[in-house]
């Protein structure tokens, strides 16, 4: 089968900052745009120009320096959006309005006060309105992941016919299951004429944990953008993770989906992102967090040494970071110690390593983790009790 693409769509200039407490300034916008842009993200959704003056100038110079990526501004389906959007991204060299409008009942009901009909009048107004200042228009069907499938289906179609070139099906709440999410991108991949004629785009939010699993389960059924952030921040749980989908696809051949992004910068756009925004990296967080490439579990340190296929599925060179990492603690075993002692200048024999494991186990215990000027302490101690005589 021949691979496909998924175009990435990247979302951190934009959902990511409502994140509280994460508000950038465009100086610090730029830098990040201009690193995406340099890692092969496809689309940067740099904003939402109504939303302020501040984000307005952000988007607009975000256009002005871009070389690669299309470059996208948020809209309601509300004509003075649309217009102040189109404004805002006249520099662009290719420039995308996202525009869209709630579907679920709950959104219709609760939220915007209104019907059926007018809401699919409201979507055929603002594609068509958008597609009047630029050509490429992704249309939003927020709420989509608790929308009925049929009721979804007329309004892609409808939106189609108005124009739009990417339909972005949200699982705006985090609720679906990746079954029911595939099967509803699936659903629409069949069911709507004129599908063949665009991208289906998933966005997926992580309030169950699920960001990552529903928009890979998006793709599988068809869907070829996904939007997602460094870090998967974003608003309340976050959005689906970049690094995780890009790693997904390359670790997974058989799926025959791949990206333009170069994994290898990776790690430091997480760092840059994280440093910017105020944001910490959990350092258990897949791909880019700390501890993504640790081994402090004494068996599984001795599989690492031997052979780092045995407990990583990931080179970590693939994403940017130098090397694996053996952390000391009472859990290791003499396999890790011989291993970190040798790095810093230690050979020992066997019977030597068994005097220093015996010392090494008594500090572990009182200090968390072990670090290398520990093992020359430990060593010293070794020999001062003239338990140890190194050549």
């Amino acid at each position: 089968m021949n691979r496909e693409k998924v175009q990435i769509f990247d979302t951190t200039l934009r959902d990511g900052e409502q994140v509280p407490g994460c508000k950038l300034d465009t100086n610090q916008k730029l830098v990040i745009a201009n690193r995406l842009d340099e890692m092969g993200v496809d689309i940067i959704e740099a904003g939402f120009p109504v939303s302020s003056p501040g984000d307005f100038l952000s988007v607009s110079e975000i256009s002005k320096v871009v070389k690669n990526a299309i470059v996208c501004g948020l809209t309601r389906a509300v004509k003075n959006d649309i217009d102040v959007a189109a404004q805002a991204l006249k520099y662009a060299k290719r420039p995308r309005i996202h525009t869209g409008i709630g579907t679920s009942e709950s959104h219709i009901v609760h939220k915007l006060n209104t019907t059926r009909e007018d809401i699919i009048a409201r979507a055929k107004f603002a594609v068509s309105h958008a597609k009047s200042y630029v050509e490429d228009v992704e249309f939003y069907a927020e709420d989509a992941g608790r929308t009925d499938n049929e009721f979804l289906a007329i309004v892609c179609e409808e939106v189609i016919k108005s124009g739009a070139t990417v339909l972005n099906i949200p699982d705006t709440t985090g609720y679906c299951l990746p079954e029911e999410y595939g099967a509803k991108i699936k659903y629409l991949k069949e069911n709507v004429k004129g599908i063949e004629n665009v991208i289906l785009s998933c966005h997926c939010h992580n309030d169950l944990g699920m960001a990552t699993a529903n928009s890979i389960a998006g793709a599988v059924n068809g869907a070829r953008q996904i939007e997602c952030t460094i870090n998967g921040i974003g608003e309340r749980a976050g959005n689906t993770a970049l690094e995780e989908v890009v790693m997904i696809f390359k670790q997974h051949p058989y799926l025959n989906l791949y990206t333009d992004i170069d994994t290898k910068q990776l790690n430091e756009m997480s760092r840059l992102v994280s440093e910017s925004m105020g944001m910490m990296v959990q350092p258990n967080k897949a791909i880019v967090g700390a501890n993504a490439f640790a081994h402090s579990s004494g068996i599984h340190q001795d599989g690492v040494i031997k052979n780092r296929a045995t407990y990583e599925i990931m080179d970590p060179l693939d994403v940017g970071v130098n090397e694996s990492l053996i952390v000391l603690t009472a859990r290791s075993g003499r396999a890790a110690l011989a291993y970190r002692s040798k790095k810093v200048g230690y050979e020992l024999t066997k019977v030597q390593l068994d005097i220093v494991y015996v010392e090494f186990l008594k500090f572990a215990d009182i200090k968390k983790e072990v670090l290398d000027d520990d093992i020359h302490q430990i060593i010293e101690a070794c020999k001062m009790n003239k338990e140890l005589i190194l050549n």
